[in-house]
């Protein structure tokens, strides 16, 4: 929330589900970060994004994300990058190096021979960080009421040919959702908390 505010947001959509009661006892009407907060309670668990057809108010342009990520990308310019755009959707994409920690072997299947052999090797995707720009026209292809995740949603979007398009992020992005990026965030926010939970002005990442 200090991260939202400190890029210019001022109204936040809350969905809870799950220990609601707890977040909105924590979080309150928002007062506390400067922002106004509300809430929309799933009586069902809808998915990533099965949420947002059931929200109202929502401006033309606007950001969702996840609550289990940290990182020090400032929302403020994702937005407006989106909206220059013109697109439909834009993704925020993180370069992520998976490295295997055995040797591969390449093998013809039909004869079992051994054809090339690979110690450890490593390799990068652009994977969706969970913080995304869309239009509210895109919310059309979200059904109401039912379970829908932000792989349907790509997959609705690419199959009706919308304009989705993906901004890269170079900066900082854990999701706490993995113990081991939990443990990594909280030894990153130990050294130096103001990169994530900026209170001193600095600008967060592009």
């Amino acid at each position: 929330m200090r991260q939202l505010r400190h890029c210019g947001f001022e109204d936040i959509v809350v969905a809870v589900g799950y220990k609601s009661d707890l977040i909105m006892a924590v979080l309150g009407d928002g007062s506390r970060y400067g922002l106004k907060i509300r809430y929309h309670r799933e009586e069902e668990p809808l998915g990533t994004v099965g949420a947002l057809a059931t929200i109202g108010g929502l401006e033309d342009d606007f950001i969702v994300m996840n609550g289990d990520i940290c990182t020090n990308m400032h929302f403020g310019d994702l937005l407006r990058h989106h909206v220059a755009s013109g697109a439909q959707a834009t993704v925020s994409a993180f370069r992520k190096v998976n490295q295997v920690p055995l040797g591969v072997l390449d093998v013809d299947e039909p004869s079992g021979r051994i054809v090339g052999f690979r110690e450890k090797p490593t390799h990068d995707f652009l994977v969706a960080m969970g913080v995304n720009a869309f239009k509210r026209s895109i919310m059309d292809l979200v059904p109401r009421g039912s379970f829908f995740g932000f792989d349907d949603l790509m997959h609705a979007g690419l199959a009706r040919g919308l304009d989705v398009r993906h901004r890269l992020f170079q900066g900082v992005w854990y999701d706490i959702g993995h113990p081991h990026d939990y443990d990594a965030v909280l030894e990153h926010v130990a050294r130096s908390a103001n990169l994530l939970l900026p209170e001193s002005g600095e600008k967060s990442g592009n």
